[in-house]
């Protein structure tokens, strides 16, 4: 939650920077986004191949685990499209952007504010955060209510890394791994998926 929380803070301090017109300039360049964006994508694989447990990770995968990301995937990008139905001005392929962040919004929002604007970014931040604090927050009411699959499905791809303390707390060992691994695939797919419907 302290992790969300700072997250949080710092984005409100960017878009006071921003609107102040506090920030440099050159934060404002689309090139300086997008290197920005690489070395964050850099980043996130040196820590997967840095973690000593990620290669037993992989050799404890059964291909059956492989469903639960892809129902989530598919879960959210439906249901971000559907509720972009309700909202104006956002169409059912840019809700469906928004959902395909599935939690990782660093990225997300950076590759939507790219493609979609400003507006369409901050909207895919704001939602993939409130994705994962409700996460951190609910998990014991949606694992009683829903079972414990329901925080890996709420986490996204933070299941795997912010939000798996709390599913680990919640749940067994065998959900804790499936965690991991629909966090690992997820994260692995925002690119794709999000750069695919923008």
């Amino acid at each position: 939650m302290k992790f969300s929380l700072v997250l949080l803070g710092l984005f409100l301090l960017g878009v006071v920077a921003g609107a102040t017109g506090l920030a440099p300039q050159i934060l404002l360049l689309d090139t300086v986004s997008l290197q920005l964006v690489r070395l964050l994508l850099l980043l996130v694989g040196l820590g997967m191949g840095l973690d000593p447990q990620f290669f037993d990770y992989l050799r404890q995968i059964n291909p059956r685990m492989l469903f639960v990301p892809a129902g989530i995937a598919i879960g959210s990008l439906l249901g971000a499209g559907l509720v972009s139905l309700l909202l104006p001005g956002i169409s059912i392929r840019d809700g469906a952007a928004v959902g395909a962040g599935l939690g990782y919004y660093s990225l997300s929002s950076i590759l939507i504010g790219q493609a979609r604007g400003p507006q369409l970014g901050v909207v895919a931040l704001i939602s993939n955060i409130l994705r994962e604090m409700s996460t951190l927050l609910l998990a014991p009411f949606l694992v009683r209510a829903f079972g414990k699959l329901a925080p890996v499905a709420s986490a996204g791809a933070t299941s795997s890394d912010t939000s798996l303390p709390v599913i680990q707390r919640y749940t067994d060992s065998e959900t804790t791994l499936i965690a991991v691994v629909n966090g690992l695939v997820l994260t692995l797919l925002v690119p794709f998926l999000v750069s695919f419907l923008v």
